[in-house]
């Protein structure tokens, strides 16, 4: 498979996990723009692995948790006029899913990455672990402490009984 012909298949996939792990539209850009970057200065090594899309979502999650980690990218964004600009997908706005992005954006670094991987992305622990450079059990107890956090976020009560 060329360069070309990867980015075209899974370019909107990279966007879409950049913005589930960053809670934002723009740095999601940046993070798969960064992850074909860094995939296309080595794509001949790159697409004779296994699994290249497999290599190429390790370098989008390690740039996010290395941006995370800096205390530079602790910028708050103004807000932006809008005129010009695509709107984003109605289905977005729904109270729910809104909620549960909130809910998401709560949680620490390490956390949220770990809950995005098992869940939106659909790994096992095993692919976790060894994507974060982490124990299996290291990567199931980040994910029962994330889900254990977002269930007493949405039901406080629930919480207190625990």
């Amino acid at each position: 498979m060329e360069f070309d012909e990867y980015v075209a298949a899974r370019g909107q996939h990279l966007v879409r996990l950049g913005l589930v792990l960053s809670s934002d539209h723009h740095r999601a850009e940046d993070l798969a723009q960064t992850a074909l970057m860094n995939a296309y200065r080595h794509w001949r090594r790159v697409r004779a692995m296994d699994d290249p899309h497999a290599y190429v979502r390790r370098i989008l999650v390690n740039a996010y948790l290395a941006t995370a980690r800096r205390s530079s990218s602790r910028e708050t964004p103004s807000e932006l006029d809008d005129v010009g600009q695509a709107q984003p997908d109605p289905s977005l706005a729904l109270v729910e899913h809104d909620a549960m992005w909130r809910m998401l954006a709560t949680l620490p670094t390490r956390e949220r990455t770990v809950v995005i991987l098992r869940y939106y992305e659909d790994l096992d622990y095993a692919a976790i672990a060894t994507l974060l450079g982490i124990k299996d059990s290291s990567a199931r107890a980040s994910v029962s402490k994330a889900l254990a956090t977002l269930r007493a976020a949405h039901d406080p009560a629930e919480g207190q009984n625990r």
